[in-house]
């Protein structure tokens, strides 16, 4: 089974008041177009989704679709809780495609590419996605690494994880924006 870890637990303080998840980019939340791209790839079989601040909130505003929502209650240790939740709650499977709720630019394409990977290679599976050269998402791991994520903790994602590991850098700028949503400039930015 190849499934895919879509992470939205933050409280993206630097967004301001209100929920990243729920603020519109071309009439719907963030995090749909996140859901929407992972929902189109054949290759994964299931979807979970990791919330944290404002779960409640989120989940009243956003349409899931087939994907599983978990709730990460330790949201507000950084980063690596969310990670350790989303990795936890997919266990089971060969590999794990992580993605981010708030890239709305990505694309089931560039999904596909990691999720085919993992298709062939299984729980040996590792690679993350670069943008001219830059580190970004998705990134794919094999069960093979999923101890390493389990150990993670702080405000740390799989960084270093991935660096020790090895995993193979797929260049993805000709296929969409690695651009992701942190500020209420930078989604005024993606609806210029």
């Amino acid at each position: 089974m190849i499934a895919a870890v879509v992470l939205a637990a933050g409280s993206g303080s630097r967004f301001g008041a209100s929920a990243k998840q729920l603020a519109e980019l071309d009439g719907i939340p963030l995090l749909e177009h996140a859901l929407r791209a992972v929902e189109a790839v054949p290759t994964i079989d299931r979807i979970v989704v990791v919330l944290g601040a404002r779960a409640e909130e989120i989940r009243a505003g956003v349409e899931f679709g087939p994907a599983e929502v978990v709730v990460c209650e330790d949201w507000a240790e950084g980063q690596a809780a969310s990670l350790r939740c989303g990795i936890a709650a997919v266990a089971d499977a060969e590999a794990a495609v992580l993605t981010l709720g708030d890239m709305p630019r990505i694309t089931p394409q560039v999904i596909e590419r990691f999720a085919d990977l993992a298709a062939q290679r299984g729980s040996h599976a590792r690679a993350r996605a670069v943008y001219d050269g830059m580190p970004g998402h998705p990134v794919v791991l094999g069960r093979e690494y999923f101890e390493q994520i389990a150990a993670l903790r702080g405000d740390v994602g799989a960084r270093e994880v991935l660096k020790a590991i090895g995993a193979h850098p797929i260049e993805c700028s000709q296929l969409c924006s690695a651009a992701d949503v942190d500020t209420p400039e930078a989604l005024e930015e993606l609806r210029g």
